[in-house]
């Protein structure tokens, strides 16, 4: 086997330590979206020649090259000069490596732009200097603070159809800096540009001398694309358990945020299960010390029921385990919403059957105005209350995109109904509606318990794990919990909302 030169090794290495950055496009209708991703690549070199030269043959509007034609690569795109679908591209420059997300600016395709800044870490949007803020800019800048995007670049393009106007460009970006500061966004920065000459996207513009803020690329460049994964609570959804043999068992994913070393007591949730890690595995060798988003196997040092769907984390900084989940969502099914329709809940790696308890609210993206509604249509984003048939460990969304989102599947179609992002605990969720679990240490004790108060008329169960504990609570019937070390039990409790009792509490309620 021929040795790889040392000069492409270190090229290689350097490549994989650039910080990678996820980014949408978004704007409406017409105002240059493809064309601006188009410019960047060529103006960054991220395009083959035999590319170049097809988009050359297949311009048609008298220019050198259309750009657009780069990313819309659909023919019905092409036919009518539009985009309609979430079309991605990879993009690298000396400091970082990109993936763009080009997405449609109709308001019809509001669903495929939700799609496209699900997972993104910024957003560039676009719009037309000779028309100003529309409402469906409004619309995207107000679903992409909604998906959890923190960094906004503002292009208003075409800004040589205007003769690079400055009075035009400031009142621009105050009319939509207003509304955007309402949003949310850490990161907000306006250039002037013309995506189609290449004005102040990667290179600054000698026609725009009093715009001295740099350019989209240099914006883009200097985002935080970490996205606080590293130093948030650790977060470790389980994809699946490795037994190659009798004495190897390892839970394998995808670290979702924060950090473990080997040593750390763990919680597996919404069993309640705890141990410590015992070891890190990767393809490479052994860890002592993982973080996100690394891709390993952990190794526990007690064989507990850890599976597919469980979430591992430190004990002092656990998700919430919940079964009625307040949400915000996009409606992304042509269906409107039938509350007595099932679904199912995808969250993390965990699937549960869920349905839609009740909405609350349709918000209007260009006003943020609320209005209460009995169902969503198609494109809406609305407020809505989701009771799932079984726990599901999870986060706010604000707080952590891997854990706090969902999407609900059509239980009989396998069509995609909603995009939803996980709200806060409300208080009189943190109580369970009041689920109270009798705390046992032993299966003996435990089945002498459960005789006795099936004498005194209570319909109770034996059990082993939180989840099903809770369960049995919600379905009206008094868990009895079997755990030989009964403190880590009452705290797994107390993490899903729900309060351990004792015999004496019991026997105490049927006295009165």
């Amino acid at each position: 086997m021929t040795a790889i030169p040392e000069s492409i090794e270190a090229e290689l290495l350097a490549r994989e330590r650039k910080q990678l950055l996820r980014l949408v496009v978004i704007g409406s209708v017409d105002d240059g979206k493809s064309t601006l991703i188009g410019r960047l690549l060529y103006e960054t070199d991220s395009i083959y020649d035999d590319q170049v030269e097809a988009v050359r043959q297949a311009t048609r509007n008298g220019d050198p090259i259309d750009f657009s034609l780069f990313t819309d690569g659909l023919l019905a795109e092409r036919e009518q000069g539009i985009t309609i679908d979430v079309a991605y591209r990879y993009l690298e420059t000396r400091e970082r490596r990109f993936i763009l997300a080009d997405t449609p600016g109709h308001a019809q395709y509001t669903r495929n732009m939700a799609t496209g800044a699900s997972t993104a870490d910024a957003a560039i949007i676009v719009l037309d200097a000779r028309l100003g803020v529309l409402p469906q800019t409004r619309r995207h800048a107000a679903i992409a603070a909604l998906l959890g995007i923190r960094s906004l670049a503002v292009a208003v393009n075409k800004m040589d159809l205007v003769g690079f106007d400055e009075a035009i460009f400031r009142r621009i970006s105050g009319e939509l800096g207003e509304f955007a500061a309402r949003l949310g966004f850490r990161k907000l920065a306006f250039f002037p540009m013309s995506a189609r000459f290449g004005d102040n996207l990667a290179r600054s513009s000698a026609r725009t001398p009093w715009h001295q803020e740099g350019t989209v690329l240099g914006f883009l460049e200097s985002v935080d694309a970490s996205g606080g994964l590293e130093a948030a609570p650790f977060r470790f959804p389980v994809q699946t358990v490795l037994r190659p043999n009798l004495d190897y068992r390892g839970l394998a994913g995808q670290i979702a945020s924060g950090s473990v070393v080997v040593g750390d007591e763990v919680i597996a949730l919404p069993s309640g299960a705890r141990s410590t890690v015992r070891a890190i595995d990767t393809l490479d060798g052994g860890l002592s010390h993982a973080f996100a988003p690394q891709s390993v196997v952990i190794r526990l040092s007690s064989e507990i029921d850890v599976g597919r769907g469980e979430i591992l984390a430190h004990p002092h900084a656990a998700p919430s385990v919940r079964s009625r989940l307040q949400a915000t969502a996009v409606w992304l099914s042509p269906r409107p919403l039938d509350p007595g329709r099932a679904f199912l809940l995808k969250q993390a790696t965990r699937t549960v059957p869920a349905h839609v308890e009740a909405v609350r609210a349709v918000i209007d993206p260009e006003t943020l105005a609320e209005t209460p509604a009995a169902s969503l249509a198609l494109n809406d984003v609305g407020r809505i209350v989701v009771r799932c048939a079984r726990q599901v460990a999870c986060d706010a969304y604000s707080d952590n995109r891997r854990t706090g989102a969902f999407i609900l599947v059509d239980a009989l179609s396998n069509e995609t109904a909603a995009a939803g992002m996980i709200e806060e605990q409300a208080p009189a969720e943190q109580r369970r509606d009041g689920a109270l679990v009798l705390v046992v240490g032993s299966a003996g004790r435990a089945h002498e318990i459960e005789r006795l108060l099936w004498e005194r008329g209570s319909l109770t169960a034996v059990v082993a794990r939180v989840e099903a504990a809770l369960a049995c609570a919600a379905g009206g019937v008094l868990p009895l919990l079997v755990s030989e070390d009964e403190e880590p039990a009452r705290e797994a409790l107390r993490l899903a909302g729900a309060r351990a009792i004792s015999v004496a509490d019991v026997i105490r309620g049927h006295d009165t």
